[in-house]
């Protein structure tokens, strides 16, 4: 395996903010789950079996202090966290990179060129290592898996950079995007944001755009869209829409989780709703310190809703103080993560702290709780394979 770090082909020329970094390994303390060695084993053959998929996540390494990071995305160069990645058990990650946190030009982000500047820097790191490939096609997650590889999926959790032209949605395509939001929280053209006081749902120029994004073979995503606009555009969409990263407003009741109606909807069209794990958001009252049985509190009540073959796990983690980023970019991530009900406010959410050991603390934490293979199977990434298969062209 290759020790590449992110940028190392500059050689050190541009001096690049190296360190100080977040660490990949041993932030936090290791997860301490009651699963047997029998299960933890099972957990661990199955995700060397099968194609694990997480729907949504930061695979990047973000500065020890997340006050750095705005300097840091200045840059235009995140780093990726390849050695996280060869621990995850992953065969893809759909990453969505820098996002709402996208300022390397301005103090705005979602700006065109700065979504442009972060998705080809990222290709340039990606293409002068062997480990992590960059997926465009189902052939490329089945050579991936096939290979040993880690794909990535890239993503944007708005559309807001296209403005009002469309033509946009098919530069991005070129460009390596496979998976796009409508809104990220804030209204756009498209559509109503989940932080928005007059939910007004798709708009007319959203509904040409997801009959382009269709047309493309670009995924939908309304996971920070309004429930409105979730709703409209799975009827809108001629294809599955996903859900990347969401929880169930019935077991927490903020408005960053999504009602009952929003994540029937996703499973109608045929799409699947990821489960998320950014910090404070999918609590539950049977555990408000945010942790792993928190978040599978969401994926046992979106299961019992929609069924199990519409639900998935996409933990929106990242390698750092997610807790942090949050504080530092509170006025442009939006309020709807924050929540006035009483709950325990954490450090980390513990077993799901990054990208290299969620997955292995899911499995593991479904073979205890007496899933089936098969299950397993589906929501680790079948269910996320099979609606692609319909997505992408």
């Amino acid at each position: 395996m290759s020790e590449y770090r992110s940028y190392d082909y500059l050689e050190g020329e541009l001096r690049l903010p190296r360190d100080p970094l977040a660490p990949e390994f041993g932030r936090v303390p290791a997860f301490g789950g009651d699963f047997t060695p029998a299960e933890i084993y099972r957990a661990e053959q199955l995700l060397a079996k099968i194609v694990a998929v997480s729907l949504h996540d930061h695979p990047v390494i973000f500065p020890a202090n997340m006050a750095d990071t705005p300097a840091y995305n200045r840059t235009g160069r995140q780093f990726t966290a390849f050695e996280g990645l060869r621990r995850s058990g992953l065969t893809v990650v759909f990453d969505n990179m820098m996002d709402g946190t996208a300022m390397v030009t301005g103090n705005t982000p979602w700006q065109w060129d700065d979504v442009v500047t972060d998705l080809g820097m990222r290709q340039a790191d990606i293409a002068h290592q062997r480990d992590v490939v960059v997926i465009r096609t189902l052939a490329d997650i089945e050579a991936a898996h096939r290979d040993g590889k880690i794909g990535l999926v890239f993503g944007l959790e708005a559309a807001t950079p296209i403005g009002n032209d469309l033509d946009r949605l098919d530069i991005l395509y070129g460009l390596g995007i496979r998976q796009i939001g409508i809104a990220y929280s804030e209204s756009n053209g498209l559509g109503a944001g989940l932080t928005e006081t007059a939910d007004f749902g798709l708009t007319d120029f959203g509904r040409a755009a997801v009959r382009r994004m269709n047309q493309l073979g670009l995924a939908i995503d309304v996971s920070h869209s309004s429930d409105h606009t979730g709703i409209e555009a799975a009827d809108a969409s001629s294809v599955p829409i996903f859900m990347t990263h969401a929880g169930a407003k019935a077991v927490w009741d903020i408005p960053r989780l999504k009602s009952d109606d929003a994540l029937r909807a996703v499973a109608a069209s045929g799409g699947v709703i990821g489960m998320s794990a950014a910090p404070h958001t999918t609590i539950s009252h049977a555990h408000p310190a945010h942790s792993i049985a928190s978040v599978m509190d969401h994926f046992q009540y979106c299961l019992e809703l929609v069924g199990i073959d519409h639900v998935a796990f996409g933990p929106d983690t990242l390698y750092g103080d997610h807790v942090g980023l949050h504080t530092t970019f509170s006025a442009l991530l939006g309020a709807a993560a924050a929540t006035s009900l009483p709950h325990t406010r954490v450090p980390y959410v513990d077993g799901l702290e990054n990208p290299s050991e969620s997955f292995h603390n899911i499995a593991a934490w479904l073979v205890h709780n007496g899933f089936s293979d098969d299950e397993i199977t589906k929501v680790l990434g079948a269910n996320i394979l099979r609606a692609l298969g319909d997505i992408w062209a």
